[in-house]
């Protein structure tokens, strides 16, 4: 590119000189000085690699200057990424068939394993933007690879799986490799119960439904926060899901009922593998509560506490027991007037009871013996099947009133003859009867 000729003013002459015939009597400056600028920077660049001036400059053509340019974008967006999102990678893992997407792990794919469930929406896109750049089958065609696209379909389908909220929730759920085996109890033992156990529990936090999930703790917890954790966990609401492990379904209209049978078979295996899961955090609380030295802590306390009180209270029943010794004839009197009190009651109830008894009994003979007076209710001579019925019904009104009506009923009674008047009384009783619901109407059939 030629050199562009610019006229720059004179300045403003320092403070000392004549005029500006001195400058050019020296030769510094003339009335209008002339100087050579080039373009320079990323514009001059752009410009260059643009109309292929490039070749001048770095002895390459502009297709081999994009081609090194876009090598270094690739190697800058790695070295960018490369404290983050980077992993050493399986040689296995890069032959594994596209087509087996579900048997893959997607964070590893990805790169991003130390963080799984916890990666973030832009790591996932950071590292799948690191992965394409190495792998895109275009680069390795360039490079003179093979041109087998197997491992970069892994990489679109983990992108795809983990940047969809449900479908990674699904996958999220079956990540055996985000789970952290409970210790075994010889390993608790040896000490970090909070921190081995407290790893535990942080992985199984990430199916909870309710937020936050409470912390293990340490020594210094109190009962109150010790009792709340595991009250939480043995009442844990979990979103986990098994639907990822279910078997592909035959996307065939014509075959309806294997597509029904398949639907019902991950069905009931969803609903298996959840009430294992369930089963399997039951056992892992229950281990972890055994395991708890708080918990004998706690014990320990509530049982020097009990006996504190016990102690409290032997010496109160010792300080106590004068009082008691001296009181004791007092109560023994007192329970003798109360049981002589008691026996009389009773003796009298007693009494009364009978007499009650006695007074049913008479009154019951002077209804039935009303009956007899009132000709057994019939006109003219009372046949032998009109006497037990009125006898029948007689005894079936005295079990529809108790002594008090009976009462009533007997003294409505006494001193009558007539038998039109004790036909009356036991008209009236009958009536009574059947408006208070006791008896039906037409049961007794043989009272007028």
């Amino acid at each position: 590119m030629a050199a562009t000729q610019v006229s720059l003013p004179l300045p403003a002459l320092p403070e000392g000189w004549a005029a500006e015939k001195d400058f050019k009597a020296i030769g510094h400056l003339s009335s209008a000085t002339q100087r050579n600028i080039e373009p320079v920077g990323p514009y001059f660049l752009a410009h260059a690699r643009r109309f292929g001036i490039v070749k001048k400059r770095h002895k390459r053509t502009f297709s081999e200057d994009e081609r090194i340019q876009a090598q270094e974008n690739v190697k800058k967006v790695e070295d960018d990424d490369a404290g983050e999102v980077s992993e050493p990678e399986d040689p296995l893992m890069l032959q594994r068939d596209a087509k087996d997407w579900k048997g893959q792990d997607h964070y590893a794919v990805l790169g991003i394993t130390r963080y799984r469930w916890r990666a973030t929406e832009d790591q996932i896109k950071r590292a799948h933007r690191k992965k394409v750049l190495k792998h895109h089958p275009d680069k390795k065609a360039a490079a003179g690879a093979t041109e087998d696209d197997s491992f970069f379909k892994c990489i679109q389908k983990a992108t795809e799986v983990l940047s969809d909220p449900v479908k990674r929730r699904q996958f999220d759920s079956v990540d055996e490799a985000a789970d952290v085996e409970p210790p075994s109890k010889k390993e608790t033992q040896k000490g970090n119960f909070y921190k081995l156990w407290g790893k535990v529990f942080e992985s199984e936090a990430r199916f909870s439904k309710v937020k936050p999930v409470p912390k293990l703790g340490d020594e210094n917890s109190s009962k109150q926060h010790v009792e709340e954790f595991y009250n939480f966990w043995y009442n844990f609401d979990s979103w986990r899901t098994f639907e990822y492990l279910d078997e592909d379904v035959p996307d065939d209209n014509e075959n309806r009922d294997q597509k029904r049978h398949m639907e019902r078979k991950n069905n009931n295996a969803r609903k298996k593998r959840k009430t294992e899961d369930t089963q399997r955090l039951r056992k892992l609380v229950d281990d972890a509560l055994s395991l708890d030295e708080r918990i004998k802590k706690f014990k320990q306390q509530e049982h020097a506490q009990k006996n504190k009180k016990r102690l409290e209270k032997d010496a109160e029943l010792k300080r106590a027991e004068e009082e008691k010794k001296k009181a004791k004839e007092e109560e023994a009197r007192r329970q003798a007037e109360k049981d002589a009190a008691a026996k009389v009651e009773k003796a009298e109830g007693k009494k009364a009871k009978e007499a009650a008894k006695n007074a049913a009994k008479k009154n019951k003979r002077v209804v039935r013996g009303a009956v007899k007076d009132g000709n057994y209710f019939a006109e003219g001579v009372a046949s032998a099947g009109q006497i037990d019925a009125s006898l029948n019904d007689v005894d079936t009104l005295l079990t529809k009133i108790d002594a008090d009506e009976l009462a009533v009923l007997t003294g409505k009674l006494n001193g009558k003859k007539d038998a039109g008047e004790i036909k009356n009384v036991f008209a009236e009783e009958v009536k009574r009867l059947v408006e208070t619901g006791a008896v039906k109407e037409g049961e007794l059939k043989s009272f007028p």
